[in-house]
């Protein structure tokens, strides 16, 4: 096997990924394993890891990694999963894709091709455009589940807080578990304070149970790295954005209270929309 000149940046939890690490060169391991053993075992191998605190997903290792290393990223990396073989993509698929040098969703599931192809399940609010290539309907059906949200409660005003003006799409599109591979011209074209604050919407409460508003960044991951729309100035200003989530959180207060089932249906009846969101 060929290994690639391409940088792995591993998030990796409560496993030793040594399968992974052999297809490259160069790498790191954020390591947030909890099961008491694994950091002794990558050490002891002499795996090169740090080990941070776990927020119950990846993306923010990730964007902790791009702001720690801004001025001197590797020219393309591989964000990645300990455990992405076999949970998020097949050994063969991943075999084809490691080595790419442009921008890949990692992703691979054909045990839902014939319910996300052509004639499948019409039900579904799933597609797929390729084999690795997936689209979900833009329904928010996420924000409703067992994590919480404080900032934000639907995709399209998340699109808004962070995009002038952009289409908001029937469909998101991207890659479930959040592994690309990206080059750096695609991380630089957003700023550092850009990153630390979209942590910040993902980091205000760090245990399993993560707060949803991961969810919104995971969808907008290939937005982040490919689109050129111009951001909202206070993405690229971290008082001004602390003052936005301010605003933001009013505004999810405003829509609980009229969401609630006791009033909604009342004020369906007389008429009354939901409130609109924070506008900028």
């Amino acid at each position: 096997m060929k290994k690639s000149d391409t940088f792995f940046l591993v998030h990796n939890y409560n496993t030793v990924p040594k399968e992974l690490i052999e297809y490259c060169n160069d790498y790191l391991i954020i390591e947030c394993s909890d099961d008491g053993k694994t950091p002794d075992e990558l050490k002891a191998a002499g795996y090169n890891f740090i080990h941070v605190e776990n927020t119950g997903h990846n993306l923010t290792s990730y964007f902790h990694y791009f702001i720690d290393n801004y001025d001197n990223l590797p020219e393309h990396i591989a964000l990645l999963k300990g455990n992405i073989i076999g949970r998020h993509v097949s050994k063969e698929f991943f075999d084809r894709i490691y080595n790419n040098n442009w921008f890949t969703y990692i992703y691979q599931d054909k045990k839902m091709w014939e319910r996300y192809k052509k004639g499948g399940d019409e039900t579904s609010i799933a597609s797929l455009l390729s084999e690795e290539d997936y689209m979900e309907l833009n329904s928010s059906w996420y924000m409703n589940q067992s994590h919480a949200y404080r900032y934000f409660y639907n995709m399209d005003d998340f699109y808004r807080f962070v995009y002038k003006d952009p289409v908001i799409p029937r469909y998101c599109e991207f890659s479930p578990g959040g592994c690309y591979i990206i080059s750096r011209e695609q991380v630089l074209k957003n700023s550092k304070t850009f990153y630390k604050n979209l942590n910040t919407l993902m980091e205000y409460r760090k245990e399993v149970n993560f707060p949803a508003e991961a969810y919104l960044v995971e969808r907008l991951m290939p937005w982040i790295f490919t689109s050129r729309y111009e951001v909202n100035p206070w993405m690229e200003d971290e008082e001004e954005f602390a003052k936005m989530l301010e605003k933001c959180e009013q505004s999810v207060e405003r829509y609980r209270a009229w969401n609630s089932l006791r009033l909604k249906k009342i004020r369906l009846l007389l008429g009354q929309k939901a409130p609109v969101f924070l506008k900028a």
